[in-house]
């Protein structure tokens, strides 16, 4: 039987997840309303008439499948590029033996708490000087490493016994086929939730692609949304939700896909 702080802490996470879930449930409704309704009833969770006006006029006046092509390759790209620089510099980390490590990945661990704001400006300027403003290439070059992965692969990789690559040393195997034939397939699982994270997180991504993409052919879903956001007051709501229907689409199915692996992941980061 459950005790009194059992049942406390039980509703206070009801709560949380009622306020993470309603914002979900609050867009779809509205992206099925009618302009009218959604201005009358726009608390309302089940539409009166639902209706795919909104889709339907988001499919005629956007170039949804270019923006949806353009997240989509941002996202991708970025997400293979920090995995690939996530799992080399946690294998160094881990099992390589040099001069100043400790200092480095401390320095590297220190960068995770440096405001966007501080680098924002520099990073401009450097696209700016590459020629890659206004490119989509030019979103995703200064996101190519991420230390947040970093860390919870190189923690993956220290609960593996070392004995397993000094036997394989001892077998004259190189470091890199110890890397891809040894230790990446048990930590694949930390691979594969922080990839995920990475494709979600570039995915949302909205005040880097608006610094860089100027163009209407270039522009990704959270920048879409934004065209139909107004402070003036004037926003199309129905819309806009439909727009944030599409956007939220692919990061909750890729979560509801590997959320274990992701949990896993958080969950033993703290485990040597």
């Amino acid at each position: 039987m459950k005790t009194k702080h059992e049942w406390v802490t039980h509703l206070i996470l009801l709560i949380f997840v009622v306020l993470m879930i309603f914002p979900i449930i609050f867009a779809i409704s509205n992206s099925f309303k009618t302009m009218q309704e959604s201005a009358n009833n726009i608390m309302g969770l089940i539409p009166e008439n639902p209706t795919l006006e909104s889709f339907r006029y988001v499919a005629q006046r956007l170039p949804i499948k270019k923006i949806i092509a353009n997240s989509f390759f941002i996202a991708t790209t970025v997400t293979i590029f920090k995995i690939i620089t996530s799992v080399l510099a946690a294998y160094g980390l881990v099992y390589f033996d040099f001069k100043g490590k400790n200092v480095i990945y401390f320095l590297m661990l220190v960068t995770m708490f440096i405001p966007f704001t501080v680098t924002m400006v520099p990073n401009y300027l450097l696209i700016s000087k590459l020629g890659l403003a206004d490119k989509l290439i030019g979103v995703a070059l200064p996101q190519f490493a991420d230390v947040a992965g970093i860390f919870l692969i190189r923690q993956s990789m220290r609960t593996i016994p070392k004995s397993l690559t000094e036997a394989a040393k001892m077998d004259n195997v190189s470091d890199f086929h110890i890397m891809k034939d040894i230790i990446f397939p048990i930590v694949l699982p930390a691979v594969v939730s922080s990839g995920i994270m990475f494709f979600i997180n570039s995915w949302n991504e909205f005040v880097w692609p608006t610094l860089i993409l100027k163009s209407r052919d270039h522009f990704t879903l959270p920048l879409a949304l934004q065209m139909f956001m107004s402070a003036e007051g004037g926003t199309d709501f129905p819309i806009a939700m439909a727009v944030s229907v599409i956007t939220m689409s692919l990061p909750i199915i890729l979560y509801l896909f590997f959320q274990r692996y992701i949990i896993s992941t958080y969950a033993g980061s703290g485990v040597k």
